[in-house]
């Protein structure tokens, strides 16, 4: 029987809920539990796929396809369970559901409610996601008081009920805010939070209070007190300048501990080892890269966290601090390419829309053209097949068309803009609802032998992706004659997956349709980034030579 662990936040967002509930499946995890994450998201949107990266941050793809919450790579980040569309639900998908099955008259002609039919929902699609673990940890988004969030909150409620005594715990995360004129830590909207959620029915089990400094034992107690939970399970969040340290933080306070005697479960002892390693290497670095990250979002780094976490695992593996330079592609567009001198390697990531494009294309050309180590990821493969085009192969005016519908040289473009010699257009499934005209999801290509993707990868790949313009293959065949190395291609529409320069042309030049960045864990790394850091330390070496 699957026992549950909710995670609600309370006085502001962006607390770091996620990393909380992912810090504590990590520490049960390491005690030999088999451990699953469920994010339910209060919104309307059916999924952050078509939300802007400026409102919701980045979107994480699973393995079955599902544009999900940030908080998802977390989990897969800090644990070895993977997230499926099942771990991620909505208020919209709620509500979808519930209607749909309104007007197949599931419900036989009853009024349909909010309590018990949005709940009952809420309660099977908890159940669907945490199928099969041990130990499933919900994290609610928002904050307590929100009212979007209390269908969610009820249902977590309900189901303290449903399990019976044992088989479910409450933690609450809040802020305790440290006021300077009064020189001490506030409790009072620790106490109010609490006050809320005990007001809609849930008596948290553990406190988890987010500070920039330790808390003294006597505001603990006061916390425990007014708040009637056990002194012992108020913990301390305090600031960290890892997330990685996070777990051994938790653990040093005994959460796990609180929550296996909650939930009644008898697990052997827990084991860090391995993220004490990863933290040592992370503290004690042998080297120093500098990468230049192109984007369009740069003034919010929380678009790109499963890349930036990327890069920083591949540091850890190689023993490098790695320094990430954001610079604006549009930027770029206006002063030129000054900003990139200095830089170990280049990195341009994916993205939607013609803003900042050329910008991109002019940092890609100057990584080719000065043999800087340059990985490109989804877009910024396009690009990099665009900027080849151009400037190599000499097709003026190339470019894709989502940037220039008409153009003289479709390099990129939805498959269903291509036509063969006969004029017939290659087919893909259709939808006319955004999120449906995407490749997403993994998806497994051969690797073409001999090029420096089959040493990274070997002989298959296996990524996920999420994108809605592919490289023309009716181009491919003029960019190979003109030196560009496709070295991955789907099995099924022959539709290009990566490209590379030859080792003799350039030393580490990389293109990938797919998001490498979400199979990356701080455990084990990942070898296309590994390989990245790698290729910036040999061209640092090479800088120095010089």
């Amino acid at each position: 029987m699957t026992k549950y662990v909710f995670v609600t936040g309370g006085v502001v967002s962006s607390l770091g809920k996620g990393i909380a509930a992912a810090s504590l499946g990590a520490i049960l995890e390491s005690r030999g539990l088999k451990v699953t994450h469920l994010k339910l998201d209060p919104y309307i949107n059916v999924d952050p796929g078509t939300m802007s990266p400026f409102q919701h941050g980045e979107v994480f793809v699973t393995e079955d396809g599902a544009e999900t919450d940030l908080d998802l790579g977390h989990y897969e980040r800090f644990t070895s369970a993977k997230m499926r569309k099942s771990n991620n639900f909505t208020t919209g998908q709620i509500y979808e559901s519930v209607i749909k099955k309104e007007r197949r008259g599931e419900y036989l002609g009853k009024t349909v409610q909010v309590i018990p039919h949005i709940t009952d929902e809420i309660k099977q699609h908890i159940h669907r996601g945490a199928e099969g673990a041990e130990v499933a940890i919900v994290e609610v988004g928002g904050t307590v008081g929100d009212i979007e969030s209390l269908p969610f909150l009820e249902a977590i409620r309900q189901m303290g009920l449903d399990e019976g005594p044992g088989n479910a715990c409450y933690i609450h995360l809040t802020l305790l805010p440290y006021i300077p004129t009064a020189g001490e830590l506030k409790t009072k909207p620790t106490q109010h939070s609490v006050k809320e959620l005990r007001e809609i029915g849930i008596q948290p089990d553990i406190l988890l209070c987010r500070a920039d400094r330790p808390i003294p034992a006597d505001e603990k107690a006061k916390i425990a007190l007014f708040c009637n939970v056990q002194k012992q399970a108020v913990i301390e969040a305090l600031d960290a300048d890892s997330i990685y340290k996070i777990p051994a933080m938790l653990h040093d306070q005994m959460l796990d501990e609180i929550v296996c005697h909650k939930l009644g479960i008898l697990a052997k002892a827990a084991d860090l080892s391995v993220w004490n390693k990863l933290v040592h290497a992370l503290a004690h670095p042998e080297h120093k890269i500098d990468i230049a990250f192109v984007g369009k979002y740069v003034d919010l780094t929380e678009s790109y966290k499963s890349l930036t976490e990327a890069l920083v695992h591949a540091g850890m593996h190689s023993r490098a601090k790695v320094k990430i330079h954001y610079l604006d592609s549009e930027e770029i567009e206006q002063k030129g390419c000054a900003a990139l001198k200095g830089m170990d390697a280049v990195l341009v990531p994916g993205g939607f829309g013609k803003r900042g494009t050329e910008g991109k294309i002019a940092a890609i050309r100057y990584a080719r053209e000065n043999k800087v180590p340059y990985l490109g990821i989804c877009l910024g493969m396009q690009l990099a097949v665009i900027e080849f085009a151009r400037d190599v192969a000499k097709l003026d005016g190339a470019n894709s068309t989502e940037f220039e519908p008409n153009g003289p040289h479709p390099l990129v473009g939805l498959i269903t803009e291509w036509q063969d010699a006969s004029g017939k257009t290659e087919k893909r499934s259709e939808n006319s609802d955004l999120g449906g005209t995407m490749r997403l999801g993994s998806q497994r290509c051969p690797v073409k032998p001999g090029t420096l993707a089959h040493r990274i990868y070997g002989d298959e790949v296996n990524e996920r992706h999420r994108h809605r313009y592919e490289v023309n293959n009716n181009y491919v065949e003029r960019l190979e004659a003109a030196g560009l190395v496709v070295s991955a291609r789907t099995p099924s529409e022959n539709l290009c997956e990566m490209v590379e320069l030859p080792a003799d042309v350039h030393p580490w030049f990389v293109g990938c349709q797919f998001h490498p960045e979400f199979t990356s864990n701080p455990r084990s790394g990942h070898p296309l980034f590994s390989a990245y850091v790698q290729a910036a330390l040999a061209y640092q070496a090479t800088k120095k030579k010089s």
